[in-house]
């Protein structure tokens, strides 16, 4: 049959070449009526979308039909019968009209085609596997800066709803051109009902619109934090409020049109909130706060208050209605006054508070810190920051009234002196650890102390950046504080071997974690005493900045401390030798290594730190001027698993 056409067959559809000699004779039309003629060209597949229609007037190509001519409400029931998330998702690509189509359809509002999700009844089993490894957690997403805008969290809506819904959204900032705003919110709340934990971060462009979108679908909401995002009012709030019972966490920042009615609704439809932060917002006053404690006081357990216009009446509502808080931070209230804390104290409303935390409040004097330690019998941290007008009175005081005290930070209150320092220590029975940062008044003094008794109980003792604290101190530490076990002197540049050494012979119940940075003032002597006694307990020690110690000290930390796992020795007077000390110490094994600004390690140092490397997994060679970058190079390919900062 082929020879009698003429064609041999190399091409597609009429394969070596046309039968005809002249394809668009008239007489190879289909039919001759009045009607239109449709020809399709016999030898290659064109390019043209649609065929050539041809009539009494002439030929043209006909317009093909496309599904983008169909409404929006057509579009809307086809993608409501989508089988699956799969189907669906490859749908959102075709177009951001398709994508916010799909987005703002609820997850409810698809048609269930169990048939066509089912291919056999294995799949059913491996389904619910599926699910049940889904609810054990949820999907979490963040967005930040560029990266979010509307068409994003659509995608996330539409690629989310069927593995059950994102859980977890969080976005910083906005893409300034296309953020961002309320359209996105909506299309979250169809497609991610099961919400549980939404974070809005600087996101100027979204308002209470996009806010009741969440509030209207998302009734799991549990936890909500709202920073910068001026937009968003009380109408907002109240919509949250409403709508989403199950509230337990609720954080705002900066959101300069949330107020007093916001967290009225609050404390009345969350009858489950556990934790409140408020950060500067100014129209939050006396009234909301009141409010919001009055209606949740045997729920709520965390509260924290900073830069707020509330007065007085705040604190005294605390220490009323607190009756659930363990966890309570204050900071920079400046219309707090003494009677504020005094009234908190005398409340009788904190016997569960736990954690106490006050920052730059001068309304904290002695009287009112004494009527909180009294008020509070189960305190057990308290954290006093920039408070000034606290004396060596008022806190030994706290510490007596306080008796389940085990620990005591306080950070610039500059009139608390050594008085105060050990009386704090005589005087607290059950303290376990104290920190005092950068607390100018605490000096040695040349008039006499008065008898203390120890402090048996204490296991951790910082004492940071207090220039005047220097070897009288440090030596009358060594006789309170028996059980010592973690110290931390950085930046005491007053304190020498004369003053460490009593401290390390009274130290009976071994130091773990040692930290000396900026020391200068110590030598090798104190450090291979310190070998010595304690070498068979200690962890961790830090003598960064310390340029007395050199390769001596290094060698007796080699045989005396099988257990140390972390050593700093950055900006100290250490050689290759000692390096190389380290590395032939059997019973060393080194996890981290910080050897940053010892200008006197070189490359010889290599073959060392390649066979510490077998333990090393953080090793510190920044501004080593004498390692070269070959010698770097080489230590990165052979410590495979030691991350290696140069």
């Amino acid at each position: 049959m082929s020879k009698l056409l003429g064609f041999a067959g190399n091409d597609d559809f009429c394969p070596g070449g046309s039968i005809y000699t002249n394809p668009k004779e008239p007489s190879l039309f289909l039919s001759r009526g009045n009607h239109a003629d449709v020809f399709f060209t016999p030898r290659k597949r064109s390019r043209i979308s649609g065929p050539f229609v041809f009539s009494e007037e002439g030929f043209e190509q006909k317009k093909p039909v496309s599904i983008d001519v169909l409404p929006d409400e057509c579009l809307f029931e086809i993608f409501k019968r989508l089988p699956g998330g799969e189907e669906r998702s490859a749908c959102a690509c075709v177009s951001k009209r398709w994508l916010t189509l799909l987005s703002n359809i609820h997850r409810d509002e698809f048609c269930s085609n169990k048939t066509n999700l089912l291919l056999n009844p294995q799949d059913e089993v491996t389904g619910n596997k599926d699910q049940e490894v889904e609810s054990c957690g949820y999907l979490s997403r963040s967005l930040e800066g560029k990266k979010a805008t509307d068409v994003r969290l659509a995608a996330i809506a539409v690629g989310t709803a069927s593995r059950g819904g994102l859980g977890k959204l969080t976005i910083r900032g906005s893409n300034s051109g296309r953020g961002v705003t309320n359209l996105g919110l909506r299309a979250i709340s169809h497609g991610c009902p099961s919400l549980r934990v939404l974070s809005l971060w600087n996101v100027s462009s979204i308002g209470d619109e996009g806010l009741c979108e969440i509030a209207n679908r998302c009734h799991m909401l549990e936890k909500l934090d709202l920073s910068q995002c001026p937009a968003i009012s009380d109408k907002g709030l109240v919509a949250i409020a409403k709508k989403c019972p199950n509230l337990t966490d609720l954080s705002l920042e900066s959101c300069s049109n949330i107020g007093n009615e916001g967290l009225q609704a609050i404390g009345q439809c969350c009858p489950n909130l556990k934790s409140i932060s408020i950060k500067n917002c100014p129209l939050v006053e006396d009234q909301g706060i009141a409010s919001l404690l009055s209606s949740v006081s045997y729920v709520l357990t965390k509260v924290k208050l900073q830069a707020l216009a509330i007065t007085d009446v705040s604190l005294a509502v605390i220490g009323h209605y607190g009756k659930a808080i363990t966890d309570l931070v204050i900071t920079s209230i400046p219309n707090v006054t003494e009677r504020g804390f005094w009234v908190m104290g005398n409340g009788h409303g904190l016997q569960k508070l736990k954690s106490f935390t006050v920052t730059s409040c001068q309304g904290v004097t002695d009287t009112g810190l004494e009527a909180v330690g009294k008020g509070c019998p189960n305190l057990k941290q308290f954290c006093l920051r920039k408070c000034l007008f606290i004396s060596d009175s008022g806190l030994v005081s706290f510490c007596k009234a306080a008796g389940s005290l085990e620990s005591l930070h306080l950070e610039e209150c500059h009139r608390i002196t050594q008085y105060g320092f050990f009386g704090a220590l005589s005087t607290g029975a059950k303290l376990k650890a104290v920190a005092f940062v950068y607390c100018l008044g605490l000096k040695d003094l040349n008039l006499g102390l008065p008898e203390v008794s120890p402090c048996q109980s204490l296991r951790s003792l910082s004492i940071r950046n207090c220039p005047g604290f220097g070897n009288a101190g440090l030596a009358l530490l060594g006789r309170l504080c028996p059980q010592l076990q973690h110290v931390d002197f950085s930046g005491l540049e007053g304190i020498t071997d004369a003053g460490f050494l009593p401290l390390l012979e009274n130290c009976e119940a071994g130091l773990v974690k040692v930290n000396l940075s900026g020391c200068v003032n110590v030598t090798d002597k104190m450090v291979s005493s310190m070998a010595k006694l304690h070498g068979w307990t200690l962890e961790m020690v830090n003598l960064e900045g310390c340029k007395m110690i050199s390769d001596a000290g290094l060698v007796a930390i080699t045989g005396n401390c099988p257990l140390l796992s972390d050593l700093d020795v950055s900006r100290c007077a250490i050689t290759d030798f000692g390096i190389a000390s380290l590395a032939c110490a059997d019973q060393l094994n080194l996890q981290i290594l910080a050897m940053s600004g010892c200008p006197l390690v070189s490359d010889k140092s290599l073959p060392a730190l390649v066979k510490m490397g077998q333990t090393l997994l953080g090793l510190n060679l920044q501004h080593c001027k004498a390692i070269s970058s070959s010698t770097v190079d080489r230590l990165v390919e052979q410590l495979w698993r030691c991350d290696i900062l140069s």
